[in-house]
């Protein structure tokens, strides 16, 4: 966890977003929260993570996504040198049978 990153505002939001209860409630707080290029940009980064996790080339996954190169390469960082965050919900995801 980013020391710098964490105070008290911070923890509040991601405890709201903690009590969303469905995908249709994730979409409602965060069409609100978010610009449309914003949620697609997150998006885009968590399927470039789930890719690489799988194994695809940077090339077949920028074919596939419309990544560059440089966004996946700092996902990929993110996912050999940084907190795990990727892939503790990866693995969750895998779990719950959703990926």
């Amino acid at each position: 966890m980013n020391r710098k990153l964490k105070n008290e505002h911070i923890d509040c939001f991601f405890g709201a977003v903690m009590q969303l209860k469905n995908i249709d409630e994730c979409y409602d707080f965060f069409e609100d929260l978010c610009t449309v290029s914003e949620i697609q940009a997150m998006a885009q980064r968590f399927h470039v993570a789930r890719l690489l996790s799988a194994g695809k080339t940077y090339q077949e996954i920028s074919s596939e996504t419309g990544a560059s190169t440089a966004t996946i390469s700092r996902i990929n960082k993110c996912l050999e040198y940084g907190t795990d965050g990727y892939k503790t919900a990866l693995e969750r995801l895998k779990n719950a049978g959703n990926d």
